[in-house]
């Protein structure tokens, strides 16, 4: 039996298809990863009501996010197989976007907190990658065997973007608080509101309020 397994493992037919599997495993664990630590800093910070509740919320969020991140990737997966056998064993370069397309909207087009909150996240990667880049890449030992490194934007042009970003998050969070998405609103309410308010040296040094 284990040299069975085995056999399946290293033969080259059944490869597509386990990576689909090792895909849907892989999401799972780095969306518990990612979202739990998040969710119970939340809870800790923002949460309301007593820890039982909490809690449900932290496993909730958690279940969502770890959930939605391995479907998505099993059906990326999926779909780019299915191209490439509809194209006689030929990857395009279309595949990709067309599989990210129909994966992003089954999966992550339902408007969640969650889904929102990944959607921006991704969003915001796509804005960034437009930013002019530096001339060497990062220092990253993980990319040793990929033929593409990951090259940090122009310093210059940074400085620019994050210039940007900034001025038109703190405009908008002062005059448009209502288009914030809500787990950056009460980010920022903590920061920039409630830092302008105590009763006592508690409420200035230990408690916010």
């Amino acid at each position: 039996m284990p040299s069975l397994v085995a056999s399946i493992l290293a033969d080259p037919d059944f490869h597509d298809y386990l990576a689909i599997l090792k895909g849907f495993r892989n999401g799972l664990v780095y969306g518990v990863k990612v979202r739990f630590p998040h969710a119970l800093i939340m809870a800790i910070l923002f949460g309301r009501g007593d820890w039982s509740s909490r809690l449900k919320t932290i496993f909730k969020a958690t279940k969502t996010h770890a959930l939605n991140l391995a479907k998505f990737v099993s059906l990326y997966k999926t779909l780019l197989l299915l191209q490439k056998k509809a194209n006689g064993g030929k990857e395009r370069s279309i595949d990709t976007f067309a599989a990210g397309l129909i994966g992003g909207y089954l999966v992550f087009g339902e408007r969640s907190a969650v889904n929102e909150q990944i959607v921006l996240y991704v969003c915001s990667r796509v804005v960034a990658s437009f930013i002019p880049r530096a001339t060497s890449p990062y220092n990253m030992a993980s990319t040793a065997q990929s033929a593409v490194k990951p090259t940090p934007p122009d310093s210059r042009y940074f400085a620019l973007f994050a210039a940007l970003s900034w001025g038109a998050v703190m405009w908008l969070y002062n005059h448009r608080g209502e288009t914030i998405q809500p787990g950056m609103f009460h980010s920022m309410t903590y920061l920039y509101r409630d830092s302008d308010h105590w009763k006592n040296l508690k409420t200035l040094l230990w408690h916010n309020k």
